[in-house]
């Protein structure tokens, strides 16, 4: 179970293989949506797979990029650079109104 963090509502992670232009790409798409839909209410922590790998292996990441929301529950998993901002949403369960 996620532990809701003092200062945001949205929690995500993600798994990046240091600068590789996907990796990049999924970072800025992920602020993007995210400050669309939850303004600062937000928190990102960015984890290098080439800097961390024991994290990486110890939460199971076998591919980058990978981003996960922690909070709120239910964890949810998106592989790739979240360029098809309609599947990200559909697995966020967001709205576009």
């Amino acid at each position: 179970m996620a532990k809701k963090p003092n200062t945001a509502n949205r929690v995500f992670r993600l798994y990046v293989a240091g600068e590789a232009p996907n990796s990049t790409l999924a970072l800025r798409n992920l602020r993007t949506i995210c400050k669309k839909f939850y303004g600062d209410d937000f928190q990102i922590d960015v984890v290098d797979v080439l800097l961390s790998p024991e994290r990486a292996w110890a939460d199971g990441v076998i591919v980058t990029p990978l981003t996960m929301r922690l909070y709120p529950e239910p964890t949810v998993q998106i592989i790739g650079n979240l360029n098809n901002t309609d599947q990200v949403m559909s697995a966020l369960n967001l709205s576009a109104e």
